[in-house]
């Protein structure tokens, strides 16, 4: 069997629940973990002597892992895929900040090697980048949240979200727009724009609905391929509610994949 040795970038709830699953299966192996200096003593004494505890990306690892949010592209992602080291990314959102999506790909250009953008929380992103292929007419992101959900963003500005009664549109923008506005809820957002449109003709609805209790997650295409809606009612992680489940299985799948005989 192969092995897949690899260095996880963050330990907050996504990275820790990506370990534990890794730990039932021989064919991946995390040998590093990077997380701040601060902590990396304590983390390093919780965990013991399988895994080595860092600040740092090491120089010769095979495949870097990101799950720790925005700052760690450029932190750790860049000078890695600089260096050579495929890469694959969980926080898509950070794309949307101009610049970086060159800077990364020329990063990668330079060390000869990929950068993977992984689907997270969102399902048809194989089948979106495909249709792009024959050309897309347009993409609709809606992302649907309960509305507490909505606290500590703009939205508190525009309704009182204690106070709805029934689905509330808090924007309607372009992705990049949302990306902005809402950075907290960009990722899926811009996973869709970076298959499909990019971010200035990917359209964005946030809704804030007291009749939900999950995170719900929709986009509708069209074009030459003809049309397609996915809706997506996922889990949290019971870590982080404000993260999906399946953000983590995202992950792990390409981790799977890196050693299967047949992927999917």
């Amino acid at each position: 069997m192969r092995i897949q040795e690899l260095t996880l970038i963050g330990f907050g709830a996504i990275g820790r629940s990506v370990h534990q699953r890794m730990l039932g299966h021989a064919g991946v192996r995390i040998t590093h973990i990077v997380v701040t200096k601060a902590r990396v003593a304590a983390l390093q004494n919780e965990l013991g002597a399988g895994v080595t505890v860092t600040h740092q990306v090491p120089v010769n690892t095979p495949l870097v892992l990101e799950c720790a949010g925005h700052t760690a592209l450029t932190a750790h992602v860049l000078p890695a895929l600089q260096r050579g080291t495929e890469c694959a990314v969980l926080s898509i959102g950070a794309l949307s900040e101009p610049g970086l999506p060159e800077q990364l790909q020329a990063a990668a250009e330079q060390g000869g090697t990929q950068l993977h953008l992984l689907a997270g929380a969102i399902g048809g992103v194989d089948a979106l980048s495909a249709a792009k292929e024959a050309g897309l007419d347009s993409v609709t992101y809606i992302g649907r949240k309960p509305p507490a959900g909505w606290r500590g963003s703009p939205a508190e500005q525009l309704v009182d979200l204690d106070a709805l009664t029934e689905p509330t549109v808090i924007l309607e923008a372009t992705a990049r727009e949302a990306a902005r506005l809402y950075p907290k809820n960009a990722n899926v957002a811009a996973t869709l724009s970076w298959a499909g449109l990019g971010l200035d003709r990917t359209r964005v609805r946030l809704i804030a609905d007291p009749g939900v209790t999950d995170n719900i997650h929709e986009f509708e295409a069209k074009g030459a391929f003809g049309e397609m809606q996915v809706r997506m009612r996922g889990k949290p992680l019971p870590d982080n509610p404000k993260t999906s489940a399946l953000t983590v299985l995202s992950a792990v799948r390409f981790l799977l994949n890196r050693t299967a005989s047949v992927t999917t």
